[in-house]
């Protein structure tokens, strides 16, 4: 998935590698780690409770502690809200529409029906 993302900054041609990846504990592997590593990617995952039990166990040999920033991973949560609503669109949660033109057109539309219902909560 890191391979499609673009990130369009004001002016030039889009970046192509994010400053920071955030995920969940399903994603906190090692091979995931030294991935983002190599790109110079900062890795906001938490580490599994098995994964720190393995760690301490292998003592000295088993490498330094997983730094984690917190602030950015609860960012991480406004991500996650944002993408359930997008799936209680069953045509989205579904994935309905075959083609990416009428699956992403099918994103749009309901993004800006949140967006819609978001302005005229707050307007009233």
């Amino acid at each position: 998935m890191l391979k499609k993302v673009r990130v369009r900054g004001p002016v030039g041609r889009p970046r192509t590698r994010p400053g920071a990846v955030a995920g969940d504990k399903a994603y906190s592997s090692r091979g995931n780690r030294a991935y983002l590593r190599r790109r110079r990617i900062k890795a906001v995952l938490p580490e599994k409770r098995d994964q720190a039990a393995n760690r301490k166990n292998k003592g000295s040999g088993g490498g330094r502690p997983v730094t984690h920033d917190a602030d950015l991973y609860k960012e991480r949560n406004t991500v996650e809200r944002l993408i359930n609503k997008l799936k209680a669109w069953r045509g989205i949660a579904t994935r309905y529409d075959k083609t990416p033109e009428s699956y992403l057109a099918g994103l749009h539309l309901r993004a800006s029906m949140i967006w819609i219902k978001e302005l005229t909560r707050t307007t009233h």
